[in-house]
């Protein structure tokens, strides 16, 4: 189980990040462009704390995988999945346009990132973690 859980981590860590690339460094680039003045400049972003962050979340979600769903397997990583992603989702992607001067598309962008990339992720853990 532990050298599973260890693979489920890197799996899922490499998707997000490849993910995370095509989503913000190709689909929302323009939308991040036009609105320039609500982020840090390129060179000013702190990529080894962002990798570190990633893999924080990357854990944790294995973890709750792994100790909180009793049947696994890949429809069960894939439920996991998209609910996680749903709340996640909803707070990243709408939570933060509440209270932050983004465009809405932005706010979906993220929403359907984060749905995406969470479905993404249970599907790598139901797949490696199994019953």
């Amino acid at each position: 189980m532990v050298k599973r859980t260890i693979w489920a981590v890197a799996a899922v860590f490499i998707a997000w990040s490849i993910l995370d690339f095509i989503l913000h460094g190709l689909l929302l680039r323009p939308t991040y462009e036009a609105t320039a003045n609500l982020w840090r400049p390129m060179n000013q972003m702190n990529m080894p704390l962002m990798s570190f962050v990633t893999l924080v979340f990357t854990t944790c979600f294995v973890l709750i995988y792994g100790f909180l769903v009793g049947h696994k397997s890949l429809i069960s990583g894939i439920r996991f999945g998209a609910l996680f992603g749903l709340a996640t989702g909803i707070s990243m992607g709408f939570g933060s346009y509440v209270y932050m001067p983004i465009p809405l598309t932005l706010a979906f962008g993220w929403f359907f990132g984060s749905w995406i990339e969470a479905i993404a992720a249970g599907a790598i853990a139901g797949a490696i973690i199994k019953s």
